[in-house]
């Protein structure tokens, strides 16, 4: 048991990993749409992006997501999984048996909620890296933008330092509550879809679907999840780029009000399809590297105690 318990952190470290290679160009293109200036639309802002960076600029910021990222999916599904296998030993006496759909949202919920005390400092430190090399012009503040060649963060140690020293761990927190309110119910909506469509698709339920019922379910609940966590995460995103040249906004509800007081409703929307044409790939290699792995993990384990 305790092995087994062990194999599903292993395996959502595969998972978080692979969904980072697959995401992290779109995920670049939606920060840069939700808290940079004057883009315009999706394709607008990919051919700047390209245009004044490169393919590289697509990655920026991506070895701290891929070392930290992979972790952090580690501790989410290790979470998930271990606490839909506690609820079902506690409510029928068999870890094993295939869990209710309350029990499936209580434990969604759990590894939602476990997830921002992780992934708050490391999206911060992500979108401070990707948000860095955009010009600031606010009214009639002119800040210096950042030149090629001298950035205000040189990576993401140097990054996470600097935000520790200058705001302490509160800053290293800051839109917390935001990524709260985003997580909690939409690990909601990225499991229970998850376990809907794998049993849908699978005839024998979600013991052993294959690799392309996998790859179709985690895709749709990706898309699902991530569409709709768009508000939020536009909150969010504003939130800890902020900071990288003045504070503008005090907390989570001033956020939402300045948003909307100066960009409308609208705003709230804004990388609405990258985070849904995003969520499609991220979570299919996600599941696909998750459950995959966790299938030659215990493949392994039955060869070696026959």
């Amino acid at each position: 048991m305790g092995s087994l318990q062990l194999q599903d952190f292993a395996a959502g470290w595969v998972g978080g990993a692979a969904s980072v290679v697959v995401g992290h160009p779109l995920d670049t293109i939606k920060t840069r749409l939700q808290a940079g200036q004057g883009y315009g639309n999706t394709l607008n802002c990919v051919l700047t992006v390209y245009r004044n960076e490169s393919v590289a600029g697509f990655f920026k910021g991506m070895s701290f997501p891929l070392a930290s990222i992979a972790v952090y999916s580690s501790v989410v599904f290790g979470v998930f999984s271990n606490t839909q296998r506690l609820l079902s030993q506690l409510r029928h006496g068999d870890p094993a048996r295939a869990p209710a759909l309350a029990d499936v949202a209580l434990a969604s919920m759990v590894a939602g909620f476990v997830s921002v005390g992780i992934g708050s400092p490391v999206d911060l430190v992500k979108i401070r890296l990707q948000m860095q090399t955009q010009p600031y012009i606010k009214a009639n503040i002119k800040l210096q933008p950042t030149v090629p060649g001298f950035p205000l963060y040189r990576g993401p140690i140097h990054c996470f330092r600097t935000v520790l020293k200058k705001e302490g761990i509160a800053g290293m927190y800051r839109g917390a509550g935001a990524m709260l309110l985003r997580d909690v119910p939409g690990y909601c909506l990225y499991f229970i879809p998850y376990t809907f469509f794998c049993g849908w698709i699978t005839p024998d339920g979600c013991i052993s679907p294959n690799p392309s019922s996998i790859w179709l379910a985690g895709g749709v609940a990706g898309a699902i999840s991530w569409g709709t966590a768009t508000p939020m995460d536009v909150v969010k995103s504003r939130l800890q780029a902020d900071g990288v040249y003045l504070n503008k906004y005090k907390g989570t509800l001033d956020c939402i009000l300045q948003s909307y007081q100066n960009e409308g409703l609208k705003v709230f929307f804004r990388g609405i399809t990258v985070n849904a044409v995003r969520g499609f790939p991220m979570s299919s290699a996600m599941f696909l590297g998750y459950e995959l792995s966790l299938k030659a993990m215990k493949r392994d384990q039955t060869e070696t105690n026959p």
